[in-house]
């Protein structure tokens, strides 16, 4: 039986020009790039008024890649955009299995349609999922909101993407519900054992029931570059 190719999500999470650097990457190595989304940093005033410094714009870049190229790509981005230094970026990968097939269908559509860093970061490879990526899907204004209860339950930092919904009948489609068209997804990758603490502190403050009306799941995460 002929063997077919699994594939991953390859996100990066880097300041605009260290993106614009890694899509040239892509280009070169025929991979697509089917999502570039603005973001910010979750750093707190308080540490950005001490350097004096404004708040860290964030570009998100996605693409999909065969499994068995994702590790080459993360060496290379690794190397080329310096991914050991402080504030450079955070590079992963994320298996596309039937729990994430969302994610999945979202890219397919798209392409159709087309036809945070923390200091001392060095190199960390893993391939016995030790981190997750945990997403909070938030009415807009409530990201603060969702870091200051993860951090309470061990998180470290986190990228605030800001979106809007797709429209009524797409929205049912992917997310089962309806959704206020302006949304902020907070992205935070953390270790596996402080996974259930997070997604239940930010649950209790930030859940369906609050007037964040917050979404929060989990993937898994295969490779990472950046921590």
């Amino acid at each position: 039986m002929e063997r077919r190719d699994t594939y991953q999500l390859l996100m990066l999470i880097a300041t605009p020009k260290l993106v614009d650097k890694a899509a040239e990457m892509f280009l070169k190595s025929a991979l697509p790039i089917q999502y570039r989304l603005g973001a910010e940093g979750t750093a707190s005033s308080e540490i950005m008024d001490t350097l004096g410094l404004g708040s860290i714009d964030k570009v998100v870049l996605i693409s999909t890649v065969p499994e068995s190229f994702g590790r080459v790509m993360l060496g290379m981005l690794h190397s080329a955009l310096r991914l050991d230094a402080v504030n450079s970026g955070i590079a992963f990968t994320i298996p596309l299995t039937a729990a994430n097939n969302l994610l999945l269908r979202m890219m397919q559509q798209t392409a159709k349609d087309s036809a945070q860093p923390q200091n001392g970061k060095g190199e960390n490879t893993m391939t016995d999922r030790t981190h997750t990526l945990i997403a909070a899907i938030v009415n807009r204004g409530f990201s603060r909101e969702v870091m200051d209860a993860a951090r309470a339950a061990g998180a470290g930092g986190g990228t605030v993407v800001h979106s809007r919904s797709i429209g009524s009948e797409e929205a049912t489609a992917f997310w089962g519900l309806s959704v206020q068209e302006e949304k902020e997804i907070v992205l935070i990758l953390a270790e596996v054992e402080n996974k259930v603490a997070i997604m239940s502190a930010v649950s209790e403050k930030c859940g369906m029931h609050s007037e964040a009306n917050g979404l929060i799941l989990s993937l898994p995460i295969d490779s990472v570059m950046g921590l």
